[in-house]
């Protein structure tokens, strides 16, 4: 069964709404999702060896507002790193935080061809209709035997406001997204569901949410101000949660899938022909 929610195409300027980069910006150094998903991409970086000879080169497709691309600066600070979006509201606030190289581009055009040791696309993938394109596309971008790190939303029963103010068009489950990365032409060496914690939080309170915004007659407006909502900052549950959210990075490190969570984390290989 196709995990595919929207019933129409969406352009490519289409796949985000630019208004929430600025609530993004504010929130994420302090939020438990935000910190959380930065530890849990920061152990597998670490596990990343840079290449000698002409320079380690990184891109992070799909950058938004930097938050990440601070993360590679401070993992590997001797990088070429370049961080590219569609949209220039997002590069406006990444400047501010990084000095990394700045690219306003689209995902479906990339102008890089295998030019890179280790790509990065967080909480990106599930905002284009055709995914598998676009992990050809990111594949093609890099150096042969590169590393892909990406990490997406999971589970369709999680589906809510959040993904349609988001602009996705899927939730994954593990299976699925091993599927897609083996067909696009990588070697997936590690792949696990993450947030779990929050799991049974985030059901419960979408599925409320969802009750309570039944026959509203304007949907559009109210999914914004749900998804606001989520980016706000309840200081003791914040780190309470950030606490418990830490403690994945612990089973992330050894390579130990988690068997369930809000979001998945894949590491894989570009795969060369024999």
């Amino acid at each position: 069964m196709s995990n595919e929610k929207r019933t129409q195409p969406l352009g490519s300027d289409d796949s985000y709404d630019p208004a929430f980069f600025a609530h993004l910006a504010r929130a994420e150094d302090a939020h438990f999702w935000f910190r959380a998903r930065n530890d849990v991409i920061g152990t597998l970086l670490r596990q990343i060896t840079p290449v000698s000879g002409d320079g380690f080169k990184i891109l992070e497709a799909g950058c938004g507002t930097g938050n990440v691309l601070r993360l590679l600066e401070q993992t590997f600070p001797k990088a070429t790193i370049v961080g590219m979006d569609l949209f220039a509201t997002g590069l406006q606030f990444a400047r501010q935080r990084t000095t990394s190289f700045l690219v306003q581009g689209d995902l479906q055009r990339l102008p890089f061809v295998a030019s890179f040791d280790l790509v990065g696309a967080f909480d990106v993938l599930e905002h284009f209709r055709d995914d598998l394109e676009v992990l050809g596309l990111l594949r093609s971008s890099l150096k042969p035997g590169g590393t892909l790190l990406l990490t997406v939303p999971a589970h369709l029963s999680l589906w809510s406001y959040f993904d349609k103010a988001a602009h996705h068009w899927r939730r994954y489950t593990l299976e699925e997204l091993r599927q897609k990365l083996i067909q696009a032409g990588f070697e997936v060496g590690y792949l696990s569901y993450f947030m779990s914690t929050i799991f049974p939080i985030v059901w419960v309170g979408r599925r409320l949410a969802g009750f309570r915004t039944r026959g509203d007659n304007e949907p559009t407006n109210r999914e914004h101000e749900l998804t606001l909502r989520e980016l706000e900052i309840v200081p003791i549950v914040n780190e309470v949660l950030t606490f418990a959210l830490k403690q994945e990075a612990h089973f992330i490190r050894r390579r130990w899938p988690l068997p369930f969570g809000t979001s998945l984390i894949a590491m894989a290989k570009k795969r060369t022909a024999s």
